[in-house]
């Protein structure tokens, strides 16, 4: 008979990568990030018998990480600014001319991510970066499916906005089932 804590923190290692990507985009510093991640694990491990077999996994950390994160920033409305992921010397790039232009758009594009408020951002980087659902990433930030549809529409929109990128054509009327 296997002991149901190893297999939880067996689980729970296997999805460290994913719980420190959604981290480091929620507060930008891999240092304050990695902090959030060691958190969110000590938090699951005391709690691992109200986790329900059955459920997700991932909506269930994710959801943790998010609490705690969030409990943080109210804690830190006095504090001093954190350190830039960009002040970071260990993200390598390869050289040359597409090297520049691959961080040039890479900034470009964190940029946008970071200027978006935070509401659109979490529910960006949910399910479009973790692959969450809808239903999924509404039970995570305990908000309507409709409000996470709304949210990730005006991120998108945003998004394009911000980059530059030209919104598709809309549609015509005939496609639409209207009538010219």
């Amino acid at each position: 008979m296997t002991d149901p804590t190893i297999a939880f923190g067996e689980r729970l290692v296997a999805f460290l990568p994913n719980l420190r990507r959604f981290a480091i985009s929620l507060c930008r510093s891999r240092d304050v990030a990695d902090d959030l991640v060691q958190a969110a694990c000590e938090k699951a491990l005391a709690g691992s018998e109200r986790f329900e077999e059955g459920t997700r996994f991932d909506a269930w950390m994710f959801r943790i990480l998010r609490n705690l994160w969030i409990d943080q920033l109210r804690r830190q409305k006095t504090a001093g600014p954190t350190e830039e992921i960009e002040a970071q010397a260990e993200l390598a790039v390869p050289s040359g001319e597409a090297g520049a232009e691959a961080r040039m758009a890479l900034k470009s594009v964190a940029a946008a991510i970071d200027g978006l408020v935070l509401e659109q951002r979490e529910v960006l980087l949910l399910t479009c970066v973790e692959e969450l659902s809808y239903k999924e990433a509404a039970e995570v930030l305990g908000i309507p499916i409709g409000t996470v549809m709304s949210r990730l529409a005006r991120a998108r929109k945003n998004l394009a906005e911000a980059t530059g990128i030209e919104p598709p054509l809309a549609r015509s009327q005939d496609m639409r089932g209207g009538t010219r």
